[in-house]
């Protein structure tokens, strides 16, 4: 499967998805440390994908989303941002929000 495919495929198979670097119980940079602290204080599941490990995705993924840093938040299809978007959101509440109504919205296993 071709890279962006793979791409396409993860953002749109998870409703919530983070590229950051590192895992969230392991992140390899502050950035993805400060988002990843922040999507898991809005207590819903999300997916993640560690771009140092998938070189591929890390040099593909800015072209997809036309966005040039990592981490990238993804919810229901859409880039949501990186970091400094991520925390400004956590902050004034609307992250939650946002996690919370992408969550409900899920089918229930």
């Amino acid at each position: 499967m071709d890279i962006m495919e793979t791409i396409k495929q993860q953002i749109t198979d998870n409703t919530v998805i983070l590229y950051m670097k590192g895992a969230p119980n392991a992140p390899q940079c502050g950035f993805s440390q400060q988002a990843s602290q922040a999507v898991m204080a809005c207590g819903q599941r999300f997916a993640y994908v560690d771009v140092l490990s998938n070189p591929d995705i890390r040099a593909n993924l800015p072209k997809y989303g036309n966005w040039p840093t990592f981490p990238q938040l993804w919810v229901k299809g859409e880039l949501i941002g990186g970091c400094d978007i991520i925390m400004e959101m956590s902050q004034s509440g609307e992250l939650k929000k946002v996690l919370d109504e992408a969550s409900a919205d899920e089918p229930s296993e």
